[in-house]
């Protein structure tokens, strides 16, 4: 019996076409599950696993952040840092339309149009991470570097203070 050949998601070719190392990982899902429940499922550590969240700025435009699972983003400074007065979430029913991705699926490579991006600054203390492979039951695990290059992302300080675990 023949070996199904991997279907590759926009955010892997992509990588494999910047000759980007990446370790590609699965899991089984039907749905839209946060990533702390991705990390429980995969037996990660929680400050390894990044997921990505996309914003609105007052001026209209669209900005992505990269960051821990069991952070929050602050939107001031993200929006400070983005040079915008304010930030806040874009609805969930938008982030197909705005992205390319659906919810759970959404990672910072690859998206329908190139958005600002920032990946949160603990991201450079590992030697990798994990992020969204580009669709619900997938997961990248690469180097930090790497996914800031394959998204045109700069490195910033933009979660809440961290509390608890």
């Amino acid at each position: 019996m023949a070996k199904q050949k991997e279907t590759k998601t926009n955010a892997m070719r992509i990588l494999d076409s910047m000759k980007i190392p990446y370790t590609h990982m699965t899991y089984e899902c039907a749905e839209f599950v946060d990533g702390l429940q991705i990390a429980d499922m995969l037996n990660l550590p929680y400050d390894k696993v990044y997921k990505t969240l996309v914003t609105v700025g007052n001026s209209g435009e669209h900005f992505v952040f990269v960051i821990p699972v069991h952070r929050e983003l602050d939107l001031k400074a993200a929006a400070r840092n983005v040079g915008q007065k304010s930030l806040e979430m874009i609805q969930v029913k938008d982030i197909q339309k705005i992205t390319g991705y659906i919810r759970g699926g959404c990672t910072a490579v690859g998206m329908k149009k190139p958005y600002v991006t920032r990946i949160d600054s603990s991201a450079k203390e590992r030697e990798k991470i994990i992020v969204s492979g580009g669709r619900i039951g997938s997961q990248l695990e690469l180097a930090p570097g790497d996914l800031a290059r394959a998204a045109g992302a700069e490195f910033a300080d933009v979660v809440t203070v961290q509390t608890g675990r």
